[in-house]
């Protein structure tokens, strides 16, 4: 598949501002590990394979399990998953799936019942983040390094 575009080069304060929200992520204090879960999930359902790619890599590097990185995309069914990771995958979901999903108050409640009104900013900046990265990637069909 060939590239279409590079926006960083092409509109680098946009590719520079996404690489700022990155940064403001990362110092927020989010737990590696849930940042990743939710990086690779919403990837999953975007079909971004960029994502996937460095995702998983920075996942295992960072210590992350290959049973828990297979069993991602069932995570309802995989017994591997805590209460704060749970909540955070399915709001993932619903975020990611928007147009779909509307972000049910259930999904929202459980969240909420984990995560305090801080976390919950950050939770959901996260999901933006990742699924504003896998829209560029995916548009501008970014290879898969």
């Amino acid at each position: 598949m060939e590239s279409r575009m590079d926006v960083s080069k092409l509109f680098p304060a946009g590719f520079q501002a996404m690489l700022g929200l990155e940064e403001a992520l990362k110092k927020s204090g989010i737990d590696k590990t849930l940042y990743a879960l939710i990086k690779i999930r919403a990837s999953q359902i975007n079909s971004c394979a960029f994502c996937i790619n460095m995702h998983t890599r920075d996942a295992r590097a960072a210590g992350e399990t290959e049973q828990r990185i297979y069993c991602l995309n069932a995570w309802r069914e995989a017994p591997f998953f805590t209460e704060k990771e749970r909540a955070a995958l399915a709001l993932t979901e619903s975020v990611t799936l928007l147009a779909d999903t509307h972000v049910p108050d259930e999904v929202f409640s459980t969240a909420t019942a984990v995560f305090t009104k801080e976390e919950m900013a950050v939770v959901t900046m996260a999901i933006v983040v990742i699924n504003a990265w896998n829209r560029i990637v995916v548009t501008s069909r970014t290879a898969v390094g």
